[in-house]
């Protein structure tokens, strides 16, 4: 494990610009906060609800008075809020230094998002795929600056393990899945987020990405798992009366270590903090992860200009 304090580790980001997905709320509110600390040029809060976008951002600047912090509305269950978003952010940014793919729902009941792919699978991963297809150029612009280190980040979990015995059960992924459980489906679209995250660090060496786990932390993502089977809830309530769930200000840890650590490796998965090899044996199967991508960005070609 790597030693990670964010208030001395995180370096100046005098300059840069970060934008972070689902940063009203838990872990994300948690990163733009101690992001606010260290001198950005900008840090776009990424949220569905802009009023509590704004409540959360005017909390933050009574910590960090000045906080260079915009909002961003963003709903990752729609394409066209995804292309609307990036738009606004092009419009005002003239770079794109950290792009954290933070947002996410776990445990959610069978559904569909506007464009009919399961929930889960939707929000997790085709909703950020989808942002960073259409900030690439931004991200391959600021990688060519000679002061430049561009990272993404991906939010992925332990949780990966839970996916389907083939990794990715691609017939499932524009259905509402409900043959297989909330958790295999939540499974499934954290696995996709490391094999995406992969495939994107070998087709762009010149961006550092990763995947993260959190850890166990205690966030509106467990207390909102509706759908989560009842043996899971009742281990999440015990592990909460025993108090050995992180707080948000332990769990960020992570991903802010993998926003701006001199020894990550592109492409891996690391688990808190710093930890890589721990992922199950699909997350590091290249095939698959070449097969998402293609079926991936055959599915976005239609969305982009």
């Amino acid at each position: 494990m790597v030693s990670f304090n964010p208030s001395k580790d995180i370096p100046s980001l005098q300059g840069k610009v970060i934008l972070i997905t689902g940063g009203n709320i838990g872990l994300g509110r948690q990163c733009v906060l101690e992001i606010s600390r260290h001198q950005p040029a900008q840090v776009w809060l990424a949220a569905r609800n802009l009023d509590k976008a704004r409540a959360t951002a005017d909390e933050i600047k009574q910590q960090v008075p000045g906080a260079p912090i915009k909002l961003l509305e963003l709903d990752l269950t729609s394409f066209e809020s995804v292309k609307k978003a990036a738009k606004t952010f092009e419009s005002e940014s003239d770079r794109l230094d950290i792009l954290m793919c933070n947002a996410g729902i776990m445990a959610a009941p069978p559904g569909s998002t506007k464009e009919g792919y399961e929930i889960q699978f939707g929000t997790n991963h085709m909703g950020h795929a989808l942002l960073t297809r259409l900030l690439l150029p931004m991200l391959e612009k600021t990688a060519a600056r000679s002061d430049a280190d561009v990272r993404v980040v991906s939010m992925s979990s332990y949780g990966h393990r839970s996916a389907p015995p083939e990794g990715i059960v691609f017939g499932s992924l524009k259905t509402p899945a409900e043959t297989m459980g909330s958790l295999e489906r939540y499974g499934q679209s954290k696995l996709a987020n490391v094999l995406w995250a992969r495939e994107l660090a070998r087709r762009y060496p010149q961006f550092t990405v990763a995947a993260v786990h959190p850890g166990v932390v205690n966030t509106n993502l467990l207390s909102g798992a509706t759908d989560a089977p009842f043996w899971a809830r009742m281990l999440f309530g015990s592990m909460k009366a025993l108090g050995v769930i992180a707080s948000a200000e332990t769990g960020v840890k992570n991903q802010l270590w993998a926003a701006v650590a001199g020894d990550v490796q592109s492409g891996q998965y690391y688990e808190p903090v710093g930890v890589a090899g721990k992922g199950s044996p699909k997350t590091t199967d290249d095939d698959l992860a070449k097969r998402l991508w293609e079926w991936t960005e055959k599915e976005l070609d239609g969305y982009v200009e």
